[in-house]
């Protein structure tokens, strides 16, 4: 692959637009309604404050052509990710644009956390070359990436998405089978699932929940999973833990309580200075935990041998 091209500039297409332009491959970038000044100031962002491996500043840049125009866009890709709006309809009507100028080998993938990957391939002339290349945020600097293909996926085309995301020095782990979720992201949502019990039943406050995750839990899950957590713990032991607790843990089918309260009261989180906690600045503590990322990833390479 040479030429990528990326379809929307939010959060996630930006960060997966800084991924690729950093590994050297050529960047298309197609965003319709962000301003061009906005989408400019972005990525010198990016390229101002990039770092290399070892931490220190990397001043190499990077190519990267901004469109208007979808055809112009992908006229030349030899992948194309879509990271337009978790909206089916907006999907479609980007698919429908694809279908109409997009090259004959190209590889479609979308980022999407929310579709199943059948629904988004319906109909679509491209089915076939189609797959979900779910990217965590920030894009540019999680390892991992989640891979879903269709049961008739050609093989090819999976190994080939493995190839290019092992070359941006990403982690890929192709899925099995499709599931709402995935695999990270029900993981996730099992532990803010009880730790949402544990907060509206009294047992602790946010503060100390997340102490709890990050002096103790997050530690472990850094450098071991949950299968070698029990290997090294014993499974003797596991299985009587897991057979005491699993009847005692919050069991809620529904959004939590307290969740949709801070959302109607428009306690969105950072984004707008108070959810759990309050932000004088969303900007540095997004950028602070960037940072503290980078350092961890560094280390994680370094005690591997990477």
């Amino acid at each position: 692959m040479k030429q990528i091209a990326v379809l929307g500039a939010g959060t996630m297409g930006i960060g997966i637009v800084r991924l690729f332009a950093e590994h050297g491959y050529e960047v298309c970038l197609y965003e319709p309604h962000m301003a061009r000044t906005v989408l400019d100031e972005k990525l010198r962002s990016f390229e101002d404050n990039r770092m290399n491996d070892s931490g220190r500043p990397d001043d190499s840049r990077f190519s990267v052509r901004i469109y208007e125009d979808i055809s112009k866009a992908i006229a030349n890709a030899d992948l194309i990710v879509e990271a337009v709006p978790e909206q089916l309809e907006i999907k479609r009507e980007v698919y429908r644009q694809l279908a109409q100028n997009i090259r004959d080998n190209a590889i479609v993938a979308s980022n999407t956390s929310t579709f199943a990957l059948e629904t988004l391939a319906e109909n679509q002339p491209f089915s076939d070359r189609m797959i979900i290349m779910h990217f965590f945020n920030p894009a540019h600097l999680i390892p991992l990436v989640e891979i879903v293909g269709l049961p008739d996926t050609p093989s090819a085309i999976i190994d080939e998405t493995v190839n290019l995301m092992r070359s941006c020095g990403k982690t890929p782990v192709v899925l099995k089978r499709d599931i709402p979720g995935f695999i990270a992201n029900r993981l996730q949502a099992a532990l803010l699932r009880e730790a949402f019990y544990l907060l509206e039943n009294g047992i602790a406050d946010a503060e100390q929940i997340d102490t709890v995750v990050k002096e103790a839990l997050g530690l472990r899950y850094a450098f071991k999973g949950p299968f070698e957590i029990a290997d090294l713990g014993g499974l003797d032991i596991w299985s009587k833990v897991t057979g005491h607790l699993f009847p005692e843990l919050g069991v809620s089918r529904s959004a939590p309580e307290s969740l949709l309260a801070k959302a109607a009261e428009g306690q969105l989180g950072a984004k707008s200075g108070a959810g759990f906690y309050r932000y004088d600045d969303a900007g540095e503590a997004v950028n602070g935990l960037e940072r503290q990322l980078q350092a961890l990833v560094r280390l994680k390479r370094e005690s591997a041998g990477r």
